[in-house]
């Protein structure tokens, strides 16, 4: 019998794997870089910004600052202004700073390899770590106890469409521990660029092309099928919480 999207999660993801590793072969990291140190950088400078306004920013950025110590060289207000137009500036300044000055202290200026210690960097959450890890050392993911699977918000979108999760989209951490429980480790340095490609092109925030789609067969919130739109529903649940009773004065 053929697994449509009435199938369980556990029971459809292989097969959402394979269609989407055919559909996308050559996905990947859009940001651009030839380092470690280039590539925390750029996904630091990716928060709340755009992978194609980060590119247009790094490669003068990348010609001024080649290590750790260029970046503390500087006053701060010339970091700010190099990188101004990603947004969030000031913060992602602090962050580049106390980076490399860790960089520094503890690690001999090198980016390092696993999940526990990229999460000491100061503006390295989860994401950034899985990031940076999975597309500079994919090898690792098969034996570093903390690796994972790297939760934006095109990720957490389609996993929440394709009902790999229940959780709603911006619970990142949730849905990481989600996705680690239904994908085979040896995908996880993938799946999120398969997942963001497939955001991108085909499952919109807005206006999914469920036409398109080459696992829409696989997917409960097909609009082609009529469906809700898991997406949007999941959306709009909100915990209810209790007004505390008033107590009157018994006076």
């Amino acid at each position: 019998m053929p697994i449509d999207r009435s199938a369980p999660p556990e029971t459809r993801t292989p097969d959402i794997l394979k269609r989407l590793n055919k559909a996308y072969p050559e996905a990947t990291i859009a940001l651009d870089f030839r380092s470690p140190l280039e590539c925390v950088v750029s996904v630091i400078l990716s928060a709340q910004s755009t992978d194609v306004l980060v590119n247009s920013v790094t490669p003068a950025l990348f010609a001024k600052y080649r290590k750790p110590e260029d970046y503390l060289k500087v006053p701060e207000e010339e970091l700010q202004q190099d990188i101004q137009s990603t947004g969030f500036f000031r913060q992602k300044t602090r962050s580049l700073r106390g980076m490399c000055q860790k960089l520094l202290d503890d690690f001999g200026g090198e980016v390092p390899t696993n999940i526990a210690d990229l999460l000491t960097l100061p503006g390295v959450a989860r994401k950034t770590a899985n990031v940076v890890q999975s597309h500079l050392w994919p090898e690792l993911v098969a034996t570093d106890p903390d690796a994972g699977i790297a939760i934006d918000t095109h990720v957490g979108r389609v996993a929440v469409r394709l009902g790999l999760t229940q959780w709603n989209s911006k619970e990142a951490v949730k849905i990481e521990k989600d996705l680690t429980a239904l994908v085979p480790r040896k995908h996880w340095p993938h799946v999120t660029d398969w997942f963001i490609a497939h955001g991108r092109q085909i499952c919109d925030a807005r206006k999914p092309l469920c036409g398109q789609c080459p696992i829409e067969h696989l997917c409960p919130s097909s609009q082609e099928a009529g469906l809700p739109d898991l997406y949007r529903t999941t959306a709009k649940k909100k915990t209810t919480v209790k007004k505390p009773t008033r107590r009157t004065d018994p006076r």
